[in-house]
């Protein structure tokens, strides 16, 4: 008979060996999911209104030779009927397309092959945000993935400098931003700010601060909850010249909370 140090033994090698199936099997599946997947390089894009918006939906391989036939894509919007594109059969089927998007989406056929079902959607609209589910099927693999699309209003300031003033405006903002000044060495000044709202719910935002020296820099930054735009000011003797870049919001899977990640740099450069 078996004595308890035994038993417990034994038991013990029999859970070992089955975790350690589990973890193989884990890895198996992780493995051959790699080998074609449906991924997003950006699943939590921002788009600003009024523009156009790429959303990115591709069909990942670990074969760079793969060329994909018999493509099927549906893209669709949560809590919304009929769809927002559907490919199928070689050709666009926009018979059961949601009214909001008629005329104003598009994916491409010679990128199809390749595995990429990326929607352009133009002239993005408040409306627009939401949950989107791009579905892709085809001979060689397929399957889903979510994009969280949220919609905002940014752009970059102008600057002026006259009788010791630095003045900043910013014709388009939403949600509604905070509004920042620091010196070159990253103290906080006092500037005066205003923002008018359109109909349309949008801000433009001007700001003044004073006095200020020529040839020193200063940083404008403008931030909601979405976009921070960040702008270096210097004084010269011409005018103002400035380098301005954004960066953009992640949302973490839980509601309400924010991890802030740089996704995206613009860098504009000019001289006013």
């Amino acid at each position: 008979m078996a004595s308890l140090g035994q038993i417990i033994f034994s038991s013990m090698i029999i859970l070992i060996i089955i975790f350690s199936a589990i973890i193989i099997l884990i890895l198996a599946l992780a493995f051959s999911g790699s080998l074609s997947e449906v991924q997003s390089s950006n699943r939590l894009p921002i788009a600003n209104l009024g523009e156009d918006k790429l959303l990115s939906c591709y069909i990942h391989t670990t074969s760079e030779q793969t060329t994909f036939r018999e493509m099927s894509v549906t893209w669709e919007k949560k809590e919304l009927s009929g769809v927002v594109y559907l490919y199928e059969n070689g050709a666009a089927d926009l018979k059961d397309q949601n009214s909001q998007y008629k005329g104003r989406t598009q994916i491409f056929p010679d990128a199809l092959t390749k595995g990429n079902a990326s929607l352009l959607l133009r002239s993005v609209k408040r409306n627009d945000e939401g949950e989107y589910t791009c579905h892709i099927s085809s001979s060689d693999g397929g399957g889903k993935v979510n994009i969280h699309l949220r919609t905002a209003a940014f752009s970059a300031p102008t600057f002026t400098f006259s009788n010791g003033t630095l003045s900043a405006e910013a014709s388009r903002w939403f949600p509604k931003p905070n509004v920042t000044w620091l010196d070159y060495f990253g103290n906080v000044l006092r500037g005066s700010t205003s923002f008018t709202q359109n109909s349309a719910g949008i801000f433009s935002v001007v700001s003044r601060l004073q006095p200020v020296n020529v040839s020193d820099t200063y940083t404008f930054r403008i931030q909601n909850d979405l976009v921070i735009a960040v702008s270096e000011a210097t004084i010269t003797g011409s005018g103002v010249s400035k380098n301005t870049y954004f960066t953009y919001s992640a949302a973490s899977s839980r509601p309400g909370s924010y991890l802030s990640i740089i996704i995206s740099v613009l860098c504009i450069y000019c001289l006013i």
